[in-house]
């Protein structure tokens, strides 16, 4: 039976209540979270740290409502996720939740603009508004000049950019990043990590970001490590 929410906090984001997750068989799963719990206020930067396997990525996935836990709880904005079924967890993550990835996940035959309209498609808006906001959403991480240009026509750091522009064109409550300099050289690594820090004080959105660069924790709030899916601690960031 999955945990009450509990009582609503405006000023909290997003919270894990003791969540565990396990894969493999039954008679010898792989632990990837063992009761972690923590919250993240709301416009917040929180990085969350961790050798591979720590299970950094899960909890990201958990928080980002693509993925259940075994037992726990995931609120966010006031939502519990546990109480959706499968078809309202992707209704509700797709206006709550914006996604960004390590390889960007563009796709090839669409220009910039069409990439970042995408999850507009869901929304019933008219194609005038959507277009209207997708541009908005390229000029925001400044690609108003590169939004004809299809994903091979652009740098690694410019095609982050159009998957950041892509995640926030709903106006999600949640931004979730999974090494979204992974795959970056160290000038682009940077550039995107204070377009993040940008976004996140320009228009308040809560960031929660895997990391494996040191230099995220230049551009964040607060740091959570993890270690073989335990929380092993918390310590404030930039300002």
């Amino acid at each position: 039976m999955p945990l009450p929410p509990p009582p609503a906090e405006p000023d909290v984001a997003a919270r894990a209540v003791d969540l565990a997750r396990s894969y493999g068989k039954p008679a010898a799963p792989v632990h990837a979270l063992r009761g972690v719990s923590f919250a993240v206020r709301r416009g917040e930067r929180v990085a969350l740290l961790g050798k591979s396997g720590s299970g950094k990525s899960t909890l990201l996935n958990l928080l980002a409502g693509l993925d259940r836990p075994d037992t726990g709880e995931v609120v966010v904005a006031g939502q519990a996720l546990s109480v959706l079924d499968e078809d309202g967890l992707a209704a509700w993550r797709a206006r709550h939740v914006g996604l960004v990835f390590q390889f960007y996940n563009l796709i090839p035959v669409l220009s910039a603009l069409e990439n970042v309209e995408l999850p507009l498609l869901l929304t019933g808006l008219p194609r005038a508004e959507r277009r209207r906001r997708a541009e908005i959403a390229l000029a925001a991480v400044g690609l108003a000049a590169r939004q004809r240009h299809r994903p091979q026509q652009l740098s690694g750091g410019e095609q982050q950019r159009v998957a950041i522009a892509r995640a926030v064109v709903t106006d999600p409550d949640l931004l979730v990043a999974d090494e979204p300099t992974g795959d970056l050289d160290a000038r682009s690594a940077v550039e995107i990590l204070t377009l993040l820090r940008e976004l996140n004080r320009a228009f308040a959105k809560t960031v929660v970001m895997v990391t494996h660069d040191p230099r995220a924790e230049r551009f964040v709030d607060a740091v959570v490590h993890l270690d073989k899916g335990v929380l092993v601690n918390g310590t404030g960031g930039a300002p």
